[in-house]
């Protein structure tokens, strides 16, 4: 392992760095009080009676916004009101009042001109009287937290593209915890993530139950074959709306697309492979298990559909 790939650590996810984060201001919906306040970066805290701190209890989105306008909004707000009501919570608002706070967030931090700001949204169940699991001593309504950055891709990652790992680790099935749920408790994908940090790889790719490539510890996986785009069936997996986006375009640009189960044997005699996410938009990867993908390069697809849908 030389030096540039023990400094790719969370590729998938490098970005350029921005002196104007260190001076954002921070949404904050409180749910005892109902107030939303912006709070400058440095000045937003969450109480240690949080159910997020105290138990992991609460979901998240990732969101972009080019230039003012948030996308795929729609796609992002009834993902999290759909984990919200099968996690049985309240949020205390509209989807279009969501939607307007998201809107003043990146208002009041000038950020109607960025062409690349990303936006951690985070729900925690709210405030609880004693450090407890169950949701019957919270106090008031969830706690809404949107952290704006401005946040570009590094374009040497997606030129050099990625370098996969095998995890042990597995996706679980939907009767242990629903990998549908864009759920604050990532331990799986934690412990994935940092078995690629050890053995220098940029993502961990983690099977299912009963070995079959399901995702990344953080991003969509494809592969190409024969003129296919082959993409894991969606159980045991979280329903990444860049993941939809992609198909849609691939079909769109005539590329047949299917959704199956398949194997590591497969992936690696694969003509290419891809992930996909909100933050990474689409990029190459070049190796799995030290296999190399076809030629490494695996940018035919890529090019071929990326000018239709202008860099998410």
């Amino acid at each position: 392992m030389d030096a540039s790939d023990r400094n790719r650590k969370g590729a998938t996810h490098a970005t350029l760095p921005n002196e104007k984060n260190k001076n954002i201001l921070v949404g904050m919906r409180d749910g005892v009080s109902g107030k939303f306040n912006l709070v400058p970066r440095q000045d937003a805290m969450v109480s240690v009676f949080d159910s997020n701190f105290l138990i992991g209890d609460g979901i998240w989105e990732d969101i972009r916004a080019r230039n003012g306008r948030i996308q795929f909004a729609k796609d992002h707000i009834d993902r999290l009101f759909q984990s919200a009501k099968a996690m049985f919570m309240d949020l205390g608002l509209f989807k279009t009042q969501l939607l307007d706070l998201l809107h003043k967030t990146l208002d009041e931090n000038n950020m109607s001109n960025e062409p690349h700001v990303h936006i951690r949204l985070v729900v925690s169940r709210g405030l609880k009287s004693t450090p407890y699991q169950n949701p019957s001593v919270n106090i008031g309504l969830p706690l809404i937290v949107m952290i704006p950055e401005i946040k570009a891709t590094d374009p040497s990652i997606k030129q050099q593209g990625l370098r996969l790992i095998t995890s042990h680790i597995r996706r679980g099935p939907p009767e242990v915890k629903d990998e549908m749920w864009n759920h604050i408790s990532k331990a799986t994908d934690v412990q994935a993530c940092i078995g690629a940090n050890v053995t220098g790889a940029d993502e961990s790719l983690m099977l299912d139950l009963n070995g079959f490539v399901k995702t990344c510890n953080s991003t969509n996986f494809f592969i190409v074959r024969n003129g296919e785009v082959w993409a894991p069936t969606t159980n045991n997996q979280m329903q990444g709306i860049t993941r939809q986006k992609s198909i849609d375009a691939c079909r769109a640009n005539g590329n047949p697309v299917r959704e199956l189960d398949f194997t590591l044997t497969e992936v690696y005699g694969a003509d290419e492979a891809f992930c996909t996410g909100t933050f990474p938009s689409q990029i190459h990867v070049r190796e799995v298990d030290g296999r190399q993908i076809a030629d490494g390069k695996g940018d035919q697809l890529l090019n071929g559909f990326r000018s239709s849908i202008q860099e998410w």
